[in-house]
């Protein structure tokens, strides 16, 4: 999208090294957009922030910074979402600080999708990452945006998953646009702008600072409808975003595992305070109530498409019975079982000893 003279005060009064976005806030909330907030004298300023922030913004700067964001917006597929534009996410406008703008590159319309915030540890086990995977594209073909950190672990694996199924995917990054850390997910950014969108309210060139991370996290979860933690530490900064969640109103979501793994101690911390226990996609959409028939994806998951088809998302990777899935999907068991026997036949789940089955990659 072309850069466009409107968008030229919301660089300028973003950009001011001393103003955080919660002053920027203020400034607008006082004096009713950026252009007359960069218009005011410094003792008007000095009523809503500081001196040496009011010093800053009447201060002259370099344009170098002003010109490389101009430059950058007037790339394809580069956006600058603002306060003011009408789609801003809604759910992000609710909750205690908003970030004035955003830098958004890929798919601006993604913004406007129900989405869910999936997370975890950046070291998870191979049945963490495949269980983020699953999930994450059982949604996506649901119809639910998969948003996470693009952090190495459980947010590739859920990114992967999203990017997989019919909604596609949004990662909020803690750097500037024109990096991507960790660099060893540079072509996953890469097919995440392609095929979904990159959002960060951290100016171009900013790199990779700690603080950063924490701060994008009330991102993470404020744009999204719930967050799912999968695999998790106790002191795994993944519950930093799922108390984010807690915090603004949103549903929180956790998948159980051993009680002797570490990883799972988080998840298992987080259910006992309340949280959701998931084992299928299906936990999660009927929390959410999504319609599971007709997305604004467009993927139809449920008549059109036959009670396989609807009864797969009730089959993981994990072992399930008969009984299970008669409940899950609220179907008689002489359908469940000839659905069952369809998918079998199609290769897409197994059967094991016992009456169990479970589905195959």
């Amino acid at each position: 999208m072309p850069f466009t003279a409107d968008e030229q005060p919301w660089i300028e009064l973003s950009l001011v090294p001393e103003i955080g976005h919660r002053s920027v806030c203020k400034l607008l909330q006082a004096f009713g957009g950026p252009e007359a907030a960069l218009l005011a004298s410094r003792a008007e300023l000095e009523r809503v922030i500081t001196g040496r922030q009011a010093a800053a913004l009447r201060a002259t700067r370099p344009r170098e910074p002003v010109e490389a964001t101009i430059a950058w917006l007037d790339q394809e597929a580069h956006h600058l979402v603002t306060l003011a534009d009408a789609d801003y996410p809604q759910l992000l406008l609710q909750i205690a600080d908003p970030p004035p703008v955003l830098y958004l590159a890929g798919r601006r319309e993604l913004l406007a999708t129900e989405a869910l915030a999936v997370v975890g540890s950046r070291h998870p086990t191979a049945q963490g990452l495949d269980n983020a995977e699953t999930l994450s594209r059982a949604l996506s073909d649901a119809g639910i945006t998969i948003v996470s950190g693009l952090a190495e672990g459980i947010d590739a694996a859920a990114h992967r998953g999203g990017l997989a199924g019919n909604a596609s995917t949004v990662a909020v990054v803690g750097t500037g646009l024109d990096r991507v850390y960790p660099a060893r997910n540079r072509d996953l950014a890469e097919a995440i702008k392609e095929r979904g969108a990159l959002i960060s309210e951290f100016a171009l060139g900013t790199r990779a600072l700690p603080g950063n991370f924490p701060r994008r996290n009330r991102i993470i979860s404020g744009i999204a409808r719930g967050c799912l933690v999968v695999e998790a530490a106790i002191q795994s900064g993944s519950l930093i975003t799922a108390r984010c969640a807690l915090d603004q109103g949103r549903e929180v979501f956790a998948v159980p595992g051993s009680i002797h793994s570490p990883m799972t101690r988080g998840c298992h911390a987080l259910i006992k305070e309340g949280a959701r226990l998931v084992e299928c996609a299906v936990d999660i959409l009927d929390e959410l109530r999504v319609d599971l028939v007709a997305t604004r994806s467009g993927a139809r998951i449920a008549a059109d498409d036959g009670p396989e088809a609807n009864l797969l998302l009730h089959v993981s990777y994990d072992p399930v019975d008969v009984d299970a899935l008669c409940i899950r999907s609220g179907r008689p068991a002489e359908q469940v079982m000839a659905s069952l026997l369809a998918l079998e036949l199609e290769g897409r789940i197994a059967a094991l000893p016992g009456g169990l089955y479970q589905r195959r990659r």
